[in-house]
């Protein structure tokens, strides 16, 4: 006679595994349901003008077209980032080309892109409400993408030398390099850009979905257009109402998506002896242990893979069997590169031609707020370092206190800071502050995130055996951050405060330049200049303040953070 409670462990053992399968499938079920009514809508007929609700009952299929924009603009994001940070880190002469034009894109505000990108789409797709709806994705792409590229960029520049000997000796292809050291190298830098990329996603979602250009208004269902009627209208009911359904994806986000990549990312941390317990989550074992994925990897997925690596093998050899001699290499390489560069001056002289009309007022006043930003985003990043290295270090050096504060920290990341500013002003103005001092306030909300979760990165890929020495040796607190912390993290952190620095220059358009209450508040500033630029439908001055904002961010990035990256690439990078 069996004991009830083994006949009640053999039930659970028979049905778990078809309980597992359950919850995939319904998952699988559920997002092709979303895939085809996200289709159905966007090639539907284009929508003019749509009207916002401010009724807590629009938040939920507000907060699934959000959140269907920002994923397709994250999926575009990730590609990009792991191609061109590849291209970049691989190419001797292309490097320094491709790394200024990352840190020009990057410069450049969302509202800056607007007016081409939205017009092109809309032109595209005339009669269809996929041209409003792409415009808009792109635009969270260009939020979203320099940072992850950068942060793949340096963490294949930080390989350690011993693993690039290794492959040599294996003679892996490049494939199987790309697939077996870099991509996962990288691994746990791109998962933590990936996630304040989506923040930062969120944080443009207001000026993404809702905006005017000159007198066409372009507006877009979502979470981030609702909000901003709110904040417009000083909704504060409607406010929160928007902030609670957005911290709920956020959270739900966390949990189905975060949790399991920083789980997963863990297996390719670098290190020579055992380290702590990794990090665990259920949607990662659901996973795992599921018999239909078992089954699909094993039938399906394992062979095709398989299969691949055989094609690109045989296909690598052909090539190398029959590559052009390096002279003819040499001489395509140098008209492409004519043909590149016969084509940017050709774009700057079209660029030049175009800023004639720009008289001396309107020079003096873009250069002083120039001036003006350049000391905002400063202060920000001052104030942004003074707090998120100490805080990152202690969530990256501890598994349990990571698990309680990353979701935390990622809702607070990705609440966009705008809807938050009209309490912030309305306070500061009560204190007797204004504008200048909340428009420093609003870039450290956006940009502090960048900083925090690329020093968590770092701190979580120092090796534990580094870290162990140094508690065998016993070293002061002081010696433990001179010797073993701050060199460990030094690469993450200079890419953490190049992305805050882009993204303080991207901020400052919302931040110097606020629609409250009917009202505009406004401050000397480059940002206020474009906002105000792109509201009036001054393309001329729009595209000075562009260049301007661009010229600084990049001559900043070329006399400070380029010398700091190649001391991380030399003197900082892991090595036995």
């Amino acid at each position: 006679m069996r004991r009830p409670g083994l006949a009640r462990a053999l039930i659970l053992e028979r049905t778990w595994p078809l309980l597992l399968d359950a919850l995939v499938g319904c998952a699988v079920l559920a997002a092709a349901y979303g895939m085809v009514a996200t289709a159905r809508y966007w090639l539907g007929t284009v929508t003019p003008a749509v009207e916002i609700a401010r009724s807590p009952r629009a938040l939920p299929a507000y907060a699934f077209y959000s959140v269907v924009r920002i994923a397709v603009a994250y999926v575009l994001s990730l590609v990009f980032a792991v191609a061109y940070g590849y291209a970049a880190a691989h190419s001797r002469r292309m490097e320094s080309l491709m790394v200024a034009a990352l840190d020009i894109l990057q410069s450049i505000p969302v509202l800056s892109f607007l007016p081409g990108v939205m017009l092109a789409m809309v032109s595209l797709f005339p009669t269809r409400q996929l041209g409003v709806e792409f415009g808009s994705i792109l635009l969270i792409f260009t939020g979203q993408v320099w940072n992850m590229a950068f942060s793949f960029y340096a963490s294949l520049k930080a390989i350690p030398r011993e693993l690039r000997e290794a492959a040599v000796i294996y003679r892996f292809p490049r494939w199987q390099r790309f697939l077996d050291l870099e991509l996962p190298y990288g691994a746990i830098g791109l998962v933590w850009n990936s996630m304040v990329s989506v923040a930062g996603g969120w944080f443009f979602l207001m000026a993404c979905e809702m905006f005017v250009l000159g007198k066409r208004d372009f507006r877009l269902p979502g979470l981030g257009s609702y909000l901003q009627r709110a904040a417009g209208a000083g909704d504060t009911a409607a406010i929160f109402w928007g902030l609670g359904a957005m911290i709920g994806v956020i959270v739900l986000m966390d949990q189905l998506v975060w949790r399991p990549a920083i789980a997963w990312a863990d297996k390719f941390k670098f290190e020579q002896v055992e380290s702590a317990p990794p990090p665990r989550s259920p949607i990662l074992h659901l996973l795992r242990n599921s018999r239909a994925l078992a089954k699909l990897r094993q039938s399906t997925i394992a062979p095709l893979s398989e299969r691949l690596g055989l094609y690109f093998s045989r296909r690598a050899a052909h090539i190398r069997a029959q590559a052009p001699p390096a002279r003819w290499k040499r001489v395509l390489a140098g008209l492409a590169a004519a043909a590149v560069v016969a084509a940017l001056a050709y774009a700057a002289f079209l660029t030049l031609a175009s800023l004639k009309g720009i008289g001396r007022e309107e020079m003096l006043g873009t250069l002083a707020g120039a001036g003006t930003t350049f000391l905002r985003v400063n202060a920000a990043l001052l104030l942004a370092a003074a707090w998120t290295v100490p805080a990152g270090v202690a969530i990256g050096f501890h598994p349990r206190l990571a698990r309680i504060a990353q979701p935390f920290v990622q809702i607070a990341a990705s609440v966009p800071a705008t809807a938050l500013f009209p309490v912030v002003l309305l306070g500061l103005i009560r204190l007797g502050g204004g504008l200048g001092a909340g428009s420093v306030l609003l870039m450290l909300l956006g940009t502090q995130w960048y900083v925090l979760f690329n020093v968590i990165a770092g701190a979580m890929a120092i090796p534990s055996d580094l870290r162990e020495v140094a508690g065998v040796f016993r070293f002061s607190r002081v010696d433990r951050w001179k010797i073993v912390i701050l060199p460990g993290i030094f690469p993450y952190l200079i890419t953490g405060l190049v992305t805050a620095s882009g993204g303080a220059w991207n901020a400052s358009i919302v931040a110097e330049y606020f629609h409250f209450k009917g009202r505009i508040l406004s401050t000397l500033g480059l940002g206020a200049q474009i906002s105000h630029a792109t509201d009036s439908g001054n393309l001329d001055l729009l595209l000075l303040s562009t260049i301007v904002m661009a010229a600084m961010v990049v001559s900043v990035n070329r006399l400070v953070w380029r010398p700091l990256y190649r001391l991380s690439e030399t003197r900082f990078r892991l090595e036995s």
